[in-house]
């Protein structure tokens, strides 16, 4: 069973000030783009690329052009090779999308991103709830055989994205494994993630978290409840509390990379969904900015 997880506030780099950065020149064309305003809330938590002491290249790309391309693989759903010419070469966005995920640069990005917009929403930066819930997703050819799976219940070979949210539906933890991993199971990681948020004491679910989840949490010094179907309830109903979580899935879903999953590894996979929150909140931000 392969599990991958992400939470924790990812890497702490010195601010860098957007003069510091390499001018792009490209003509923002695409819907996925930066707007300017989104780009001066970006470029400061985006590590610059100067030579360090032991030396090293100098960058040749600006990295508002890289933020764009992998904003647009997300957005748009291309394969890799057939990013537009306008952009990087698609090796080098590769790479920076690769680095940026290993070393905790998008964790760092998504997580301040979220404590801005929580506070531009009248909130604490930190949450004191949470509410959990799980997607599965088909696979392509791509994703190995040792990290995908069979959900019987939705039917769908492929792996699954269990997540947790804060009340206003900004995302907290993402952890991607095979979609045969069931809910109760995949629970206890995500609890363990947001019992380490320092302010989460209660968390809401659907059924298919109960049982002995609940005395796992209540362990952490969490509580769980859960929010069951109405009685007799046919078709959609909006449910207290699990619409919240529902909706950050649909949220996610606006960005084609995810709707089906592509990706080789499953870290690649947790960090196109941290891109689809960023372009959400990046969004917010830029309006809000003098």
């Amino acid at each position: 069973m392969t599990f991958y997880l992400v939470g924790g506030a990812g890497a702490s780099p010195t601010p860098t000030l957007s003069t510091e950065h390499l001018p792009s020149n490209r003509v923002r064309r695409y819907p996925s783009d930066t707007t300017d305003a989104e780009w001066q809330v970006i470029a400061p938590l985006i590590p610059a690329g100067h030579p360090s002491r032991r030396g090293g290249r100098r960058p040749v790309h600006s990295r508002r052009d890289i933020v764009d391309a992998i904003r647009y693989l997300a957005h748009n759903g291309c394969v890799w090779r057939a990013l537009p010419a306008d952009f990087p070469p698609w090796q080098t966005v590769y790479d920076y999308h690769a680095r940026w995920s290993t070393d905790g640069t998008v964790n760092h990005l998504h997580n301040t991103l979220r404590d801005q917009t929580r506070a531009v929403a009248g909130r604490l930066p930190e949450p004191s709830a949470a509410i959990i819930d799980s997607q599965s997703v088909r696979a392509a050819e791509t994703v190995a055989r040792a990290s995908r799976g069979y959900d019987a219940g939705k039917k769908v070979n492929g792996r699954k994205r269990h997540i947790a949210v804060d009340t206003i539906g900004l995302l907290l933890v993402v952890a991607v494994s095979a979609a045969s991993v069931q809910d109760r199971h995949a629970g206890r990681i995500l609890l363990w993630a947001v019992h380490h948020l320092p302010k989460v004491t209660m968390t809401w679910a659907d059924s298919g978290y109960s049982g002995t989840l609940v005395d796992f949490a209540a362990a952490l010094g969490v509580t769980v409840t859960i929010v069951a179907k109405l009685a007799g309830q046919i078709g959609f109903q909006v449910l207290p509390r699990r619409w919240v979580v529902e909706r950050t899935l649909s949220w996610i879903s606006r960005c084609r990379r995810t709707v089906r999953d592509y990706e080789r590894l499953p870290e690649h996979h947790a960090a196109i969904v941290q891109w689809s929150m960023i372009i959400i909140m990046s969004r917010r931000l830029a309006r809000h900015r003098p």
